[in-house]
């Protein structure tokens, strides 16, 4: 099992806790991933929202791909999966930034998380154009053509329905071979569709281990109808370890005492209505994102590793982890969980 977990470029994950202790800062960000990689992490997923989506829309939030950047230079090991939504990104240049990154890491350490953006509003507020779901699944088939087309070869010409490139030339190239890793997730049959045909690896929400192995196997079988490869495969999962199992359910009562005024449900039926989920999501699931709950990392040390090893045996490769104060409960995590 890898352990990755998301950097906290939001100021933290509970949407029902104000002050979490982990401020959107670039001093933050790189205290946590400095450290993260000595006690035995090996990924961070660095998340791209204009607005604050857990906090509020006034609150801060970092840029993905600059502070990805930045954080590539002042780290030796760790991997950076950087999130990009083709809505805001020129595939060319976008192509043009990762490779870069990729050769500041000194290869293998930059990879992508495409995401289809789903917050109407943001995009208003940004300028940028929004479209209906399987539109936005479309769009993000072609981007991907271009990035891996300008990854790969030379001289390059593609015309489609949104964009068009002209005997373009990309150097350097990406060190890693044959191209950085591109991880995508949803529930949706296009999004599902389009991750068997042109990802590396599919990451998914929280779930029960019993869920994400029918996950698993059904992507399995649309990557063997295509004649793929294997994936890898990727969960978010929240964790709560305590020394006792009551402390770890005080834990979570804590932090799922919903607060339906809270700045961070101003958009939670909009997420709803623009997202296609297998499961509805209830008002406590979302007082944590991406139903890391669910994944039922919340126990005593004992009880997350028995979990963990569920997880691996559903075929999951890698735990994408949040928590809260990230920094001192990542260290908690790596003393009882990963290095026990």
């Amino acid at each position: 099992m890898r352990y990755g977990y998301w950097m906290p470029v939001f100021g933290g994950w509970l949407r029902n806790v104000e002050d979490e202790q982990m401020a959107a800062t670039w001093e933050y960000s790189k205290r946590l991933a400095q450290r993260s990689e000595q006690i035995g992490y090996d990924l961070s997923l660095v998340a791209e929202l204009n607005l604050n989506d857990i906090k509020g829309e006034e609150a801060p939030s970092l840029d993905a791909w600059s502070t990805a950047a930045a954080l590539t230079a002042v780290t030796n090991r760790l991997e950076y999966m950087v999130a990009v939504r083709p809505t805001f990104h020129n595939p060319a240049l976008l192509a043009k930034q990762a490779a870069n990154i990729d050769h500041i890491g000194g290869g293998g350490r930059l990879s992508l998380n495409v995401v289809s953006s789903w917050w109407k509003d943001e995009a208003t507020k940004f300028g940028v154009s929004f479209e209906q779901h399987d539109d936005r699944y479309a769009r993000t088939a072609e981007w991907l053509d271009v990035v891996d087309s300008l990854w790969t070869r030379d001289h390059c010409n593609i015309e489609g329905r949104y964009y068009k490139i002209s005997d373009s030339v990309l150097q350097p190239k990406p060190i890693t071979r044959p191209r950085p890793t591109i991880y995508a997730g949803g529930e949706s049959e296009a999004a599902k569709n389009l991750i068997a045909q042109q990802c590396d690896a599919y990451v998914m929400h929280g779930d029960p281990p019993e869920r994400i192995a029918e996950k698993v196997n059904d992507m399995r079988v649309r990557r063997e109808k295509l004649g793929l490869g294997p994936m890898t495969f990727g969960v978010a999962a929240y964790s709560i370890v305590r020394p006792t199992e009551q402390e770890a359910k005080a834990e979570l009562a804590r932090i799922t005492d919903v607060k339906a005024s809270a700045a961070g449900y101003h958009n939670y039926q909009q997420w709803l209505s623009g997202t296609q989920l297998e499961q509805r999501v209830s008002l406590e699931d979302y007082s944590v994102s991406n139903r890391g709950l669910r994944a039922g990392l919340v126990g005593t040390p004992q009880q997350v590793i028995d979990q963990v090893a569920r997880f691996e045996q559903a075929g999951v490769n890698l735990l994408l982890l949040q928590c809260s104060p990230q920094l001192e409960e990542m260290e908690r995590f790596a003393d009882q969980v990963i290095r026990s």
